[in-house]
């Protein structure tokens, strides 16, 4: 039976969006951001030759550049103020979880509700900081490196040449999280994940003109075609179908009684685990490491028949080995992020103070196990449901030389934002309604 929140859902209509003014505002206030973020992808770093940079690019695209490109929405290609995108942030903000997790005094902020959680953003922003001002300083090193048939890719390099690149990269790459944290607060969904995800898109159908043109040149067959599309209509099924799948734990309540004529009744609810509680992070991660030989050959361009060259083909994609690591990387980056997030043993002791129980299992230590036990299987499941979106699309893509967009990561990055932002919005046409029925109460209260 559903819930009085699914029911309430389930009713909403295109009437009662007209009637949320609240909510059209922060659609709108998203909408700019993510513009204004676009804008910005297209602003070039002072003291480089774009025409050099842009072959470059060309020339680099299998790397770890070509899907970092992505997920900056083609701004490294273009080598922009916002090249270095949200990535040191979201590399900042793992670094501070894992330290919530071994560092006694990190684990104490964590636990001081409110004051603690704005301590740790503010370690966060500084180590964000600390990580834009490394890469920036190492992507004005790598660009005074880069010569094409024209000429040098920095005009006039030096230490002026690197001082403003570290300082034009990282105040990018700080006005974008600032941009992100004001989606968040004040538009709809997760302001990080809707930068990733702008990128994207942004990018697709470029994509997929390229893609009709090749077959209208006679590269790929309308046969090919016809595959890659029905197999991204799969697995966009396919991720929605697992990306809402959970796992709910039954949670007891202790009886209680309501009045002195009726009997002590006792409540019941659940506790939700996702199958797939790491989300994109395992494919990202695993992808960075795997085509970093790759980046690295093709920015000091050693001897084809040097054992380093040798390396990086080794770990190029459809390559056997290159597969068995992508696959042991996101599983080991999925348990790895979803102990992270989810502790049982803090779960039970939130459970314990709540007065609150697993029916059938003992509160305490039997409880983190049994929570321990059943997220274990989870993420196993949920690891090989990663891999599985990852690697088999990226075999098929492979053979056929298509962009890094239609892999499999662009796609559970898609989907998994689209899904999140949806269930925003429901949830404020929810509320919305909710105050609306609180108004007529109070009215027919008069």
């Amino acid at each position: 039976m559903s819930s009085a929140i699914e029911q309430l859902a389930a009713s909403i209509s295109l009437s009662s969006f007209k009637k949320a003014e609240d909510l059209k505002k922060r659609i709108w206030f998203t909408l700019a951001a993510l513009v204004i973020y676009r804008i910005g992808t297209y602003v070039p770093l002072p003291g480089i030759n774009p025409l050099i940079i842009a072959e470059f690019a060309r020339n680099n695209s299998g790397g770890i550049l070509g899907i970092l490109d992505m997920f900056s929405g083609g701004a490294i290609g273009r080598m922009t103020i916002f090249s270095l995108n949200i990535m040191p942030y979201i590399s900042a903000s793992i670094i501070v979880q894992l330290l919530t997790s071994v560092s006694p005094h990190m684990e104490a902020l964590k636990k001081e509700g409110e004051s603690g959680k704005r301590k740790l953003n503010q370690y966060t922003r500084y180590g964000t900081v600390l990580l834009a001002c490394i890469q920036a300083f190492g992507i004005a090193a790598g660009l005074e490196k880069i010569t094409g048939h024209t000429g040098p890719a920095v005009i006039d390099p030096g230490f002026i040449f690197r001082l403003t690149t570290v300082v034009t990269l990282t105040g990018g790459t700080l006005f974008i999280m600032w941009l992100g944290e004001q989606i968040t607060s004040r538009g709809i969904g997760n302001g990080t994940s809707l930068i990733i995800y702008s990128g994207i898109v942004a990018n697709l159908p470029q994509a997929v003109f390229n893609t009709f043109e090749l077959g209208r040149q006679g590269a790929l067959s309308a046969i090919v075609i016809i595959s890659i599309l029905s197999m991204i209509a799969l697995v966009i099924g396919y991720i929605v179908f697992m990306e809402k799948a959970q796992r709910r734990i039954p949670i007891q309540y202790p009886k209680r009684q309501v009045s002195a004529n009726m009997p002590a009744v006792s409540q019941s609810t659940h506790l939700p685990l996702k199958l797939n509680s790491a989300g994109v992070i395992p494919p990202i991660f695993a992808s960075s490491l795997l085509l970093l030989p790759a980046t690295i050959v093709g920015f000091s361009s050693p001897d084809p028949d040097s054992w380093w060259a040798v390396f990086a083909r080794v770990f190029s994609h459809g390559h056997p080995l290159y597969i068995a690591l992508f696959v042991s990387l996101i599983i080991f980056f999925a348990f790895f992020y979803t102990a992270l997030m989810f502790n049982p043993a803090e779960t039970a002791e939130n459970l314990r103070k709540m007065g609150t129980y697993v029916p059938g299992v003992r509160p305490g230590q039997q409880t983190v196990d049994y929570l321990d036990y059943v997220l274990t299987r989870l993420t196993a499941v949920g690891a090989l449901y990663l891999a599985s979106i990852c690697v088999l699309p990226e075999l098929i893509l492979s053979r056929v030389s298509l962009p890094f967009y239609f892999g499999g990561t662009s796609l559970l990055i898609v989907v998994s934002v689209t899904i999140d932002t949806i269930s925003q919005v429901q949830s404020h046409l929810v509320a919305h309604q909710y105050e609306g029925l609180i108004k007529k109460s109070k009215l027919k209260g008069k």
